[in-house]
């Protein structure tokens, strides 16, 4: 196994939101994807970053005073995010994908352009090693 591409998943099979998207919008596609964070585009593809739950909860208390209506008001991008997870380009070693992958729950893939291309997630590199290493007992 030395090539990360085995472990995408597609741009096409994600969820995902733009930059310029409000606060009431990455609301409403978190909820409907089911997942606690997303990584962030622009209108040409690029990763931006990644915006959690948290990021969302903090930014709604502190831009919006508890009140929704005012969710719409603002852009994802003026939310101060924890910490964004850190692309990997397709050329990554294996090593640095694990290695990446231990400190963020997702892996965002980019092409040579920082064209955002689709995610890895711990869980699929950590369904690979479980049968690599359980199914041969």
């Amino acid at each position: 196994m030395n090539n990360i591409l085995f472990f995408l998943k597609p741009k096409a099979m994600c969820a995902y939101l733009y930059d310029d998207f409000t606060l009431r919008q990455a609301l409403e596609k978190m909820e409907a994807s089911d997942y606690a964070a997303l990584p962030i585009l622009n209108k040409r593809g690029e990763y931006r970053g990644t915006l959690t739950e948290g990021d969302l909860l903090w930014g709604l208390k502190n831009l919006c005073y508890m009140d929704i209506r005012q969710a719409e008001a603002h852009k994802i991008m003026t939310i101060t995010r924890r910490k964004d997870n850190v692309p990997v380009r397709v050329t990554t070693s294996i090593q640095d994908l694990v290695e990446r992958a231990a400190e963020q729950n997702f892996v965002p893939v980019v092409d040579d352009k920082d064209t955002f291309i689709g995610i890895v997630t711990r869980s699929s590199i950590i369904r690979y090693c479980q049968s690599q290493m359980f199914e041969k007992e």
